[in-house]
């Protein structure tokens, strides 16, 4: 009598056992599953509010424009134009969205974002005054001494901002906005970083 009790006790100890140990691995494994998101769910939630990670400079400048006709790469007397146009614009940077990566694991979230860029120059054409036009019969303004100086202009624009740290900045707020939904959806350790670009060999 007493051998089958110790043969039950051994028997239900080894039931109960296996019982809990399925259990454990169970809630183990849900709650790393518990979210449902993979790395495509998280891009879809992310990448239409790209729009709200940007970061924008706006910016109000003068251009002066001087020019010569040229003979042998020598200024031709009595031939300057010039103008002086007045204008508002503005500058974008930002992170794409659209080609960062992305790992989950559970409740863990690893980003990793492309750098930041400048994503659109504009100068608002109806801001646009110009002043000071010359008036040389012999060398006239045409609109695309206008047009270059505008171009000229918006590369001045991207460097000026460049220096003033928008990189940075967006780099920065793209961080935040992503930060902010990871936890509204319900991650609990959130990694982001960004990619580190290896230079071409020439």
């Amino acid at each position: 009598m007493s051998k089958r009790r110790s043969i039950n006790f051994i028997t239900i100890f080894f039931i109960l056992t296996t019982i809990l140990l399925a259990i454990l691995l169970f809630s183990n494994k849900s709650s790393k599953e518990e979210l449902g998101y993979d790395s495509t769910a998280i891009l879809n939630r992310v990448v239409p509010i790209q729009e709200l990670a940007l970061v924008k400079y706006n910016y109000s400048g003068v251009i002066g424009y001087k020019d010569f006709l040229k003979i042998l790469k020598m200024n031709v007397p009595l031939t300057e134009k010039s103008f002086l146009l007045k204008y508002n614009g503005y500058i974008k940077a930002g992170v794409d969205f659209e080609n960062m990566k992305v790992e989950v694991s559970g409740k863990d979230v690893h980003i990793s974002l492309p750098r930041a860029k400048i994503l659109d120059v504009s100068i608002d054409e109806k801001s646009i005054k110009v002043y000071n036009e010359s008036m040389n019969a012999f060398n006239p303004l045409t609109i695309s001494d206008y047009n270059k100086a505008i171009v000229r202009e918006k590369e001045t624009m991207s460097n000026s901002a460049i220096s003033q740290g928008i990189l940075r900045d967006a780099a920065k707020h793209a961080e935040i906005v992503l930060t902010t939904i990871m936890k509204d959806m319900g991650f609990e350790n959130i990694k982001i970083t960004q990619e580190i670009k290896i230079p071409q060999p020439q």
